[in-house]
């Protein structure tokens, strides 16, 4: 059984159907048949202070996940999305809002599976960011 729970604190619109369809087809492509997935839609004051606690790093951010299941455990986790952080990134992109916010949640569902990334350019070429973008395509154009 699959979990989601899409969660925004007093933010503005949130997809909660497309980010929750796309979660279900990130695990789908992973092969996960069993795991609990939150994300929660945050202030930049609420992303700045989850960022400085657990990462060490003054000032908002866009995506923060935490896996909280143990090695041979269904995935289970929690992801945080600064809301207002995806909104400036969406413009800077030229992206739209709802693409970017289920963007960003496709990115910390794929860390709480256990992938990573460089930072750097070559972040773009890595192996999450493929199958992050593939997701996006899908449920975002299909």
């Amino acid at each position: 059984m699959i979990t989601i729970h899409v969660n925004a604190r007093g933010n503005g619109s949130v997809p909660r159907e497309l980010i929750d369809r796309a979660l279900r087809e990130a695990l789908r492509r992973e092969g996960v048949r069993r795991a609990e997935l939150s994300v929660t839609f945050v202030d930049d004051e609420e992303i700045s202070r989850l960022h400085a606690r657990y990462l060490g790093s003054a000032g908002p951010t866009d995506v923060i996940s935490f896996a909280l299941h143990g090695e041979d455990e269904d995935p289970f986790g929690d992801v945080y999305v600064g809301h207002a952080q995806a909104l400036r990134q969406a413009a800077e992109a030229g992206a739209a809002p709802d693409e970017e916010l289920t963007r960003l949640a496709v990115h910390g569902a794929l860390h709480v599976l256990g992938y990573d990334h460089p930072d750097g350019p070559e972040r773009r070429s890595c192996e999450m960011y493929r199958v992050q973008e593939a997701v996006v395509r899908r449920v975002v154009s299909p």
